[in-house]
């Protein structure tokens, strides 16, 4: 068997701020219809959105995202205007682990991004 693609659907409190800030994290959004959008990463990444918020589901959604510049990526985030246009998101510092390294990005309404980058 050969794999094409493994895309996740995650939820959104508010769906038009959600989509924003995907837009702005750079992500490249392919509206499906008015309560859905795929956002792509390239075209073997991305995942849905969807306009639809289960407490439960939100608070335990997380990703990884795997980059090979996490240092440029997060020196980027950090000096955005994105926690100041999404007051709600956050952006950590980077930690240092024995596998690699990754920092942490809460979208709007709380799903966990881990990105991180693997040590050679």
């Amino acid at each position: 068997m050969l794999s094409k693609s493994l895309i996740p659907f995650i939820g959104s409190k508010n769906f038009e701020v959600s989509r924003a800030f995907y837009s702005a994290l750079g992500f490249t959004e392919i509206p499906i219809d008015s309560s859905m959008s795929l956002f792509k990463i390239d075209e073997q990444r991305a995942f849905y959105l969807q306009n639809a918020y289960v407490r439960e589901w939100i608070e335990n959604t997380m990703l990884f995202w795997e980059l090979d510049n996490l240092n440029q990526f997060h020196k980027d985030l950090k000096s955005s205007d994105l926690t100041a246009r999404f007051p709600e998101a956050r952006i950590s510092e980077i930690k240092y682990e024995v596998w690699g390294k990754e920092f942490f990005v809460h979208d709007p309404v709380g799903i966990l991004w881990h990105i991180g980058e693997f040590a050679d």
